[in-house]
């Protein structure tokens, strides 16, 4: 048998296009045991499946010879890298400011003489020579100097044979400044009539697309936000109640089953339950629900939250990675880190993008030296120079992974979990949604609303040995029974034996007496005859309830029945749906008469009752085939195989109990209007994936032509390689901050 496949994730420095994603991608498949990588530009982070243990060192050096940095990615590092790009920030901010002041008195000293006779008659008549020398000096520490990181990796890039947007910027500007040197310090060397410089266009490229990186990285620090706020809520210190004592601990040093005081105002430290005391407490950022939540004795409380009001004690049940807020942290991770379907295509275009940019220049070049007018030599530089620079593949690799950086984290500030970002492609893609109803759509606590006995018994005696039997089981039904008893104050019997039949019932013995207890498939599969409770048990399942059926030595003694609640809201979130076009079904073991009830209250199109969890797959699958790709929205825990085996699999939260493997998405608070809410925010994210594709791809389909010169025969108009620096630039940002426009997300 094949080994298990292993993942691991390491975090790349030094990218800054989607051709270093590229050559990063294809670094790392080269190593022996690498089965798949998948590199992402806007989390700087490569995810990795190994086929069998590969050292780290391998990894890294690969990367290296690639002409990147690599080391192993460590969870929630978020603070780590933000400090990162708060230096790099710095630096560019620096080497910016720098490369500015160097570069105006060259843009005025060349543009103004131009642009101002006046200017021009004066620096000939003061500085003569000296005006090209003056340019040229400044131009050559603004190019070896702020300018220095574009030859130091887009050189060595273009020497691998495996050119990125560095090697773009060094040969336009390299070929713009070395043509001025030579024009200024061995004219004769050039034609006649072509003796001109171009070192405005070397320093002002330089300038501005240092400033363009500048842009970029203080809008990319914002699409982090989102975790960066989560790993704050997390305070460093608690006090500990140690033997009456209290003390002030960090977090390392708390284990599960220490006591904890939290006081108004402060965030809670780690997942618990509470054990003296009561309060308010502000859950929005775990779950999205603004409304802060009344806790007391025995209520769970969650790692990051906020106290409001009063004080009280809790047990710590989770610490480290177990916590809440911990699996919120690398859902989200996971999820920002992930790779869409639809960015395999701009993956493989973006791959020869830069090697066609530089065929598309020398063709240029060539085309302009030859057939161009005089001076043609200068004619075939500035275009060739144009095409260089205008062709950025930024855009196109942050377009996919900003959208989904942004808008996942948004969805975590709402309380809904994506585990991954194919999960918001294909939830924007489903036109089906079916859900389980019992904890999904209802409460999941029934009541017990009826309890009728058979003739020949007592009442109080069956509901005592009912009671008796579900006593130490956790289905609702058994917590219905045991209420019911409470309430009647009757003492329960000795239960003497237990045993599940799985989706069907029970079977007990209480008092020397045999107990069954079920729904009519479990007693036609024991042959007890239920025609006494025939009608009854139609009325009852024409008003909604479910009936449940008792046998006593295998004779029938009662029908009881549950009643469930309809979860709030979850009549309007199923309206929202159908607004949105979406055909929802219900998949439940209730009987189908009480199904057929419940539906008609929540205007559910489609029912599937009565059927096993085992058989839930096969209806899954079933509406596949019907209807096409299918959403399934379940607890997560019974509806495991068929959140796995939907399109999509929508887990409804409850408390601190998220870790559902089976689930695509996670609503944190357990409201089901976070299921129209994810549909509408995963198309938002969508749209704004494809916006920023659209701009991408189309600022170069039509700016690579006019760089190169076709509207010069036409117009006379020729795109100035500084217009080209400042296009390609603006292009990065514009992805970036249409991207940022989901952090502000709402549900219309």
């Amino acid at each position: 048998m094949p080994s298990q496949l292993q993942e691991i994730e390491l975090s790349i420095i030094g990218m800054n296009c989607a051709s270093c994603v590229a050559h990063v991608e294809r670094a790392l498949a080269k190593v022996d045991g690498v089965s798949s990588v998948s590199v992402n530009l806007a989390t700087e982070r490569a995810h990795l499946m190994l086929s069998h243990r590969v050292p780290l060192a391998n990894l890294v050096q690969q990367v290296e010879q690639a002409g990147y940095q690599a080391r192993a990615a460590k969870p929630a590092e978020q603070a780590e890298s933000a400090a990162r790009r708060d230096q790099e920030r710095v630096a560019l901010q620096k080497k910016f400011l720098f490369s500015l002041i160097a570069t105006l008195p060259v843009f005025v000293m060349e543009m103004g003489s131009h642009l101002i006779p006046a200017l021009h008659h004066w620096l000939m008549a003061n500085l003569g020579n000296w005006n090209w020398i003056i340019q040229a000096a400044l131009t050559t520490l603004v190019m070896f100097g702020p300018g220095w990181i574009f030859y130091q990796k887009g050189l060595p890039a273009l020497a691998r044979l495996q050119p990125d947007m560095n090697s773009l910027v060094a040969l336009g500007s390299l070929a713009a400044w070395a043509y001025s040197l030579i024009a200024t310090f061995a004219p004769n060397v050039l034609p006649s009539g072509t003796v001109n410089v171009y070192f405005e266009a070397a320093a002002v490229i330089v300038t501005l697309i240092l400033l363009g990186r500048l842009m970029e990285a203080n809008a990319r620090g914002r699409t982090s936000d989102a975790i960066a706020r989560l790993v704050k809520l997390q305070p460093q210190q608690a006090t500990r109640i140690h033997d009456g004592q209290q003390e002030s601990v960090t977090l390392a040093l708390i284990q599960p089953g220490d006591h904890l005081l939290v006081r108004p105002g402060e965030r809670i430290a780690l997942d618990g339950e509470i054990i003296e005391g009561s309060s308010f407490i502000d859950e929005s950022m775990m779950t999205g629900e603004p409304v802060p939540v009344s806790k007391s004795v025995g209520a769970e409380v969650i790692g990051g939250t906020l106290n409001t009001t009063g004080a009280f004690s809790y047990r710590v049940t989770k610490t480290g990675q177990d916590t809440l807020l911990a699996q919120i942290i690398t859902l989200v991770e996971t999820a920002q880190g992930s790779k869409l379907p639809i960015q395999a295509l701009v993956d493989k275009i973006t791959r020869w993008f830069v090697p066609a940019v530089m065929l598309i220049a020398t063709l240029t070049f060539l085309i302009w030296l030859i057939f161009g007018p005089e001076p043609a030599l200068g004619f075939a530089l500035v275009n060739a120079v144009a095409v260089l620079i205008i062709a950025c593949p930024c855009a196109m690799g942050l377009a996919t992974p900003t959208s989904i950086m942004v808008g996942t984290g948004r969805a975590a500030s709402l309380g809904l979990l994506f585990r991954s970002g194919t999960a918001l492609q294909t939830l924007a893609e489903v036109n089906t949604i079916a859900f389980d109803k019992t904890g999904t759509l209802t409460l999941g606590k029934p009541k017990l609303t009826d309890f009728i006995v058979a003739a020949g018994f007592e009442k109080n005696t069956v509901l005592a040995l009912a009671a008796a039997a579900e006593q130490h089981s956790e289905h609702p039904i058994a917590n219905a029974l045991v209420e019911a008893a409470i309430v009647e104050n009757i003492s329960l019997g000795t239960l003497e034996s237990f045993e599940t039949i799985t989706g069907y019932g029970l079977k007990a013995k209480v008092a020397g007496e045999e107990i069954h207890i079920g729904a009519d498939r479990l007693f036609n599969k024991l042959g007890i005859n239920l025609d006494a409770f025939s009608a009854p048990a139609q009325q009852l399942a024409s008003e909604g309830k479910t009936p449940i059926y008792v046998a006593i030595n295998q004779r029938i003694a009662a029908v009881m029945a549950l009643a469930d609640t309809i979860k709030p809201g979850a009549v309007a979130a199923l309206k929202t749906l159908h607004q949105l076009d979406f055909k929802i079904a219900m998949i439940t073991g209730d009987n189908q008469r009480t199904a057929d009830v419940i539906a008609k209250q929540l205007g559910i199109d489609l029912v599937i009752a009565e059927v096993l969890p085992e058989q839930k797959v096969a209806a899954v699958k079933k509406l596949r085939e019907q209807y096409g790709a299918i959403a399934y929205v379940g607890d997560g825990i019974n509806d495991a195989p068929a959140l796995a085996e939907a399109d999509l699999g929508l887990a409804i939260g409850t408390g601190t109990d998220i870790a559902i493997e089976s689930a695509d998405l996670v609503l944190v608070s357990g409201d089901i209007q976070g299921v129209p809410n994810s549909i509408a925010l995963a198309r938002a994210t969508m749209r704004n994936i494809k916006q920023n594709l659209f701009w991408a791809f189309a600022y170069n389909v039509a700016l690579i032509p006019l760089a190169a010169g076709v509207a010069y025969p036409t117009t006379g108009v020729i795109l100035s390689p500084i217009f080209a620096a400042g296009a390609m630039a603006l292009s990065s940002i514009f992805v970036v901050t249409n991207a940022l426009r989901l952090k502000h997300w709402r549900y219309q």
